[in-house]
C-alpha cells in the first residue's frame, strides 16, 4: 500500500521546523566550551590544570610571600616538564590562556627579585606563545635570573640560541655584552653553542670553555659542520677543531684535521709537540695512507728514529704485513682468471666461451690475473704476452721492494723496440716502487710540457691521448679550491678545442671532496647545454659533479638523483659519462639503488653507455667480493658472449670485484672516511677520464692505462 502524500499546503512550514530541530547550534558561551574540554582531561591532568591556575592567581596576590611561593612552585612544575621535552609540555598548554595576564602583571611588579622569577617563567612560556619575530623568550631571559640555562631543557636552549643569533644580526655594531653572557651559558650544549658562535663569528671562544667532558663532541660537530660550509668558513672551523685537539693532546685526531686543512706546517708541529714515539709511528702510518711526506732533522733530530719512521711512511713493510694477513685468513693460493669467471656456473650459451676474439680474451685474462693476485707475489698465468704483461708483473709484485729477479726482468723490456712494451715495463717498475714513476709522470711531466703541447695543431689535439694533457695540471690542485683560479685564467689562452675541457678538469679537481653546492650547480649548468659532437668537456663536467659531491652522504645522495635526471634528459655524450660518475660516487661501496641502475644501463642500446655501466659495476664492487655483482657479471658474460668489446669490459669488472682476493679497496678515503688521499684520487680521475673514450683508449692500443687506477689501491684495514 502506497504511503499517503503529505499535505502540500503544510510542506514548507513543517519541513523548515524539522530542519531547524535537527541542526545543533554550538554553544557560544566560552565557559561551556572550557567545561567540555575539562571533561576530556584525565583526573591527573585536571588536577594539574587547576593547580597551575591557582598558582597564576596567587602570583598576582598583593602579599609578596604568597607571590614568591606561587612563582617558585610554578617554576618547579615547568622545569620538570621541559627537562625532557618530546612534545609541548602540559604546563605550557594549561598556562597558554594566562600568558597575557602574566605579562601584564610583570609590568606592574615592583619587587625586582619576584620580577626575575616571573621573567624566567615568561621566557619559557614564550617558546610556544610568543608572536613570530618578537624574540620574547630572549627578552625575558635577559630580564630574569642568571640560573643555569640548560635546566629548562634542550628545546629551550635551541630556541634561545636561535633568538640570540637573530638579535645579534639585528644589532650589527651596537653593544652586545648582555648577549655574550648568554653565549657563555649555552656552551654546555655543544651543537647549539657551535651554531651560535658561527652566527656571531667568534668560534675562538670555544677554546676557553671546552673541557675533558665535552671536547670530543664539540670537535666532532665542528668537523661534521665543516663539510656544509663554504670557503673560507670551512677552513676556520677545522682550524678551531685542530686547536682543541692539540689542547687536549688528542694528536692523531689533530693530524687528521691538519691533513684536511692541507697544512703541512701543522703536521710538523705535531711531530715536535707529541713526546710519544708510538704516536709518531701512528702518524707515519696515517701519512703513508694519505701520501708522501718527508721527515727531516728539524722534525725528528735522531737519525735512527727518523729512518725507522721514514720506512713506515715509504710503505717498506707493506708487503710483509699484507702477506701476513693473507696467510692468516688463508688466501695465499694464487687464483687464475678461470677461477674468477666461474664459467661452469653459467647455463646455456656463452658457457664455453663462444667465438670471441681470442687475443682480446687473453688480454682481459692478463688484467684479471693482475687485479686478483695483486701484491701476493705469485700467480698461475705463466705465459707472458708481449703487451701489458710487464705492467701486470709489477702489479703482482706490488709493494715488494726486494724482488730483484722481477726487476731485472722488467728492466730487460726497457730496451724493446715496441713502444707499448717499453711503456708497460716503465709502469711495472712504477707499480713495484710505490708508484713513484707514474706519480712523477702524472704530476710533473705534463706540467713541464704544457707550454708546448697545449698549442698543438687541431690534428694533434684529435689524438685520444690529448684528453690527458689537462690531467697533468688538474691533480696538482686537488682540494685546493680557489687556489686554482690563476691557472684557470691561463687555461683560457689554450687552443679553443681543449680550453673548456681543461677548465672543467681544473675546477673539478680543485673542489674535489668539498661538497661545494655552488660548484655542483655550475657543473650541472654545463651539462644542460646542447653542443656540437666535437665538444668533449661535458663528460668531465659529469665526472666533476661526482668528484665534488662524494665527500659526505647527503651530497652523495643528491648527486645520484641529479645524475638520474641527466640520464633521462641529457645528450648522448653526457649519458656515457653518468655510469662512470655513479661508479666514482660509490667506489668500493656498492649501494643497492646504484647497483640496480648500472645493471639496467649495462643493457643500454648505446654500446658505450653499456660498457661504462659494466666497468662501473666493477668499480662499486672493487675488492668487496660482492656476490650479487659477481652474479650480475656472470650473467652478462653469457648475454654478451658474441660482443668482444662488451665481454672484455665484463672481464675487467669481474677482476675488479675480486681485486686482491678481497683485501684491497679502490676507495681513496682513510681515517674513517674523514680524509681522502690525493694520490688515490688522482689515480681514479685519470682512470675515469680514460673510460670516457672507451673505444679509442681502453679497447684500443692504450689499454695499459687501466693500471693507472692502481694508484688508488689500498689495503683494507
Amino acid at each position: 500500500m502506497a504511503p499517503a502524500e503529505p499535505n502540500n499546503g503544510g510542506t514548507t512550514g513543517a519541513g523548515a521546523t524539522r530542519d531547524q530541530a535537527s541542526v545543533k547550534v554550538p554553544a557560544k558561551d566560552p565557559k561551556k566550551r572550557e567545561e567540555k574540554k575539562d571533561d576530556d582531561l584525565s583526573e591527573e591532568d585536571l588536577a594539574l590544570k587547576q593547580q597551575l591556575e591557582l598558582y597564576v592567581e596567587r602570583a598576582q596576590d598583593s602579599d609578596p610571600g604568597v607571590q614568591k611561593l606561587a612563582l617558585e612552585s610554578m617554576r618547579k612544575e615547568i622545569r620538570t616538564a621541559t627537562s625532557s621535552m618530546t612534545s609541548v609540555p602540559k604546563p605550557l598548554k594549561f598556562l597558554r590562556p594566562h600568558y597575557a595576564a602574566l605579562k601584564g602583571h610583570f609590568e606592574k611588579m615592583v619587587d625586582t627579585g619576584l620580577q626575575k622569577l616571573l621573567a624566567d617563567i615568561l621566557s619559557v612560556l614564550a617558546l610556544t606563545m610568543s608572536p613570530e619575530g618578537e624574540r620574547e623568550s630572549l627578552k625575558y631571559r635577559l630580564l630574569g635570573s642568571a640560573d643555569d640555562i640548560g635546566s629548562w631543557g634542550h628545546e629551550y636552549v635551541r630556541n634561545m640560541a636561535g633568538e640570540i643569533a637573530q638579535e645579534y644580526s639585528k644589532r650589527q655594531s651596537l653593544p652586545a655584552d648582555d648577549l655574550w653572557n648568554l653565549v657563555v651559558d649555552i656552551h654546555n650544549s655543544e651543537p647549539e653553542a657551535v651554531d651560535l658562535l658561527m652566527e656571531v663569528e667568534d668560534l675562538d671562544v670555544l677554546l676557553d670553555h671546552v673541557d675533558e667532558a665535552n671536547y670530543k663532541r664539540t670537535c666532532l660537530y665542528l668537523t661534521s659542520s665543516a663539510k656544509y660550509l663554504l670557503a673560507p668558513d670551512d677552513m676556520l672551523v677545522l682550524d678551531i677543531a685542530y686547536s682543541i685537539y692539540v689542547k687536549f693532546a688528542e694528536y692523531p685526531r689533530a693530524l687528521q684535521v691538519a691533513l684536511s686543512l692541507g697544512n703541512m706546517q701543522y703536521v710538523k708541529e705535531l711531530f715536535q709537540t707529541c713526546p710519544d714515539s708510538l704516536t709518531w709511528m701512528q702518524f707515519c702510518y696515517m701519512l703513508a695512507r694519505h701520501g708522501t711526506f718527508e721527515l727531516d732533522e728539524t722534525i725528528i733530530p735522531n737519525y735512527d728514529d727518523r729512518q725507522a719512521l721514514q720506512q713506515i711512511m715509504d710503505n717498506n713493510d707493506m708487503s710483509e704485513g699484507y702477506l701476513s694477513l693473507a696467510r692468516d685468513i688463508e688466501v695465499m693460493e694464487p687464483k687464475s682468471p678461470e677461477d674468477i669467471y666461474k664459467a661452469h656456473l653459467i647455463d646455456g650459451r656463452g658457457a664455453g666461451g663462444g667465438t670471441v676474439d681470442s687475443s682480446r680474451q687473453n688480454l682481459a685474462a692478463t688484467f684479471v690475473n693482475a687485479f686478483v693476485n695483486a701484491g701476493f707475489g705469485q700467480d698461475k698465468l705463466m705465459t707472458i704476452p708481449p703487451e701489458s704483461s710487464t705492467a701486470s708483473l709489477g702489479m703482482i709484485l706490488m709493494w715488494d721492494h726486494e724482488c730483484d729477479p722481477a726487476m731485472a726482468l722488467l728492466v730487460d723490456f726497457l730496451d724493446k723496440e715496441d713502444s707499448s712494451t717499453r711503456i708497460d715495463a716503465i709502469m711495472g717498475l712504477g707499480l713495484m716502487r710505490v708508484l713513484a714513476v707514474i706519480q712523477f709522470g702524472m704530476y710533473w711531466y705534463p706540467y713541464l710540457q704544457m707550454e708546448s703541447r697545449l698549442w698543438m695543431s687541431e690534428t694533434e689535439l684529435g689524438d685520444p691521448l690529448a684528453r690527458f694533457l689537462p690531467l697533468g695540471l688538474g691533480p696538482l690542485y686537488l682540494g685546493k679550491q680557489d687556489s686554482v683560479e690563476a691557472t684557470a685564467e691561463v687555461s683560457k689562452t689554450f687552443s679553443e678545442k681543449i680550453r673548456r675541457h681543461c677548465d672543467m678538469i681544473l675546477h673539478s679537481c680543485a673542489f674535489a671532496g668539498t661538497g661545494n653546492v655552488l660548484k655542483v650547480q655550475h657543473l650541472l649548468g654545463q651539462c644542460s647545454q646542447h653542443l656540437d659532437k666535437s665538444e668533449t668537456y661535458q663528460g668531465p663536467a659529469v665526472l666533476g659533479i661526482a668528484m665534488v659531491a662524494m665527500a659526505e652522504e647527503l651530497g652523495l645522495e643528491m648527486a645520484i638523483h641529479s645524475l638520474e635526471h641527466l640520464l633521462q634528459y641529457g645528450e648522448q655524450n653526457i649519458r656515457r659519462a653518468v655510469p662512470l660518475a655513479l661508479g666514482l660516487l660509490c667506489i668500493s661501496n656498492p649501494k643497492v639503488n646504484v647497483m640496480d641502475t648500472l645493471s639496467r644501463l649495462s643493457h643500454d642500446a648505446d654500446a658505450e653507455v653499456a660498457m661504462a655501466a659494466v666497468v662501473s659495476l666493477g668499480l662499486i664492487g672493487a675488492g668487496t667480493n660482492n656476490a650479487r655483482i659477481a652474479g650480475m657479471l656472470r650473467n652478462l658474460s653469457s648475454y654478451c658472449y658474441k660482443d668482444a668489446s662488451l665481454l672484455f669490459c665484463v672481464r675487467i669488472a669481474q677482476g675488479l670485484v675480486r681485486m686482491g682476493k678481497g683485501l684491497l679497496t679502490l676507495s681513496p678515503y682513510h681515517c674513517e672516511r674523514f680524509r681522502w688521499s690525493p694520490n688515490a684520487m688522482a689515480g681514479l680521475v685519470v682512470f675515469l677520464h680514460a673510460c670516457l673514450d672507451m673505444k679509442a683508449i681502453i679497447l684500443g692500443k692504450y689499454h695499459y692505462v687501466l693500471y693507472l687506477r692502481w694508484l688508488c689501491s689500498q689495503e683494507c684495514l
